[in-house]
């Protein structure tokens, strides 16, 4: 059912007019208040996550060098200890 109402189709045009302007104005908004946390996240010193995994990759190995090195000087002190003990050297009194 069409009508010649022409009063309505104005009023029609005017609010589907109006909802594209409303929808543009709602993207642009969402586009600035991305932007803005963009820059406010990029301030605080974030890191990203390769550089997070990278490091963490790099403590791991560290803690392994460092259970591997306890070990060994854990090894040595063991040897050490079951060696008899000597005298200990007393310098000659020089004349």
């Amino acid at each position: 059912m069409q009508t010649d109402n022409r009063l309505f189709d104005d009023f029609v045009k005017f609010v589907n007019g109006a909802a594209g302007t409303v929808a543009g104005m709602a993207r642009e908004a969402e586009g600035v208040t991305r932007e803005r946390a963009r820059e406010w996240i990029g301030g605080l010193d974030f890191v990203a996550r390769d550089e997070f995994e990278a490091v963490k990759a790099m403590a791991v190995a560290a803690r392994d060098e460092n259970d591997a090195l306890k070990a060994r000087l854990d090894a040595l002190e063991a040897r050490l200890a079951a060696q008899p003990a000597k005298a200990p050297r007393t310098p000659k009194a020089e004349i």
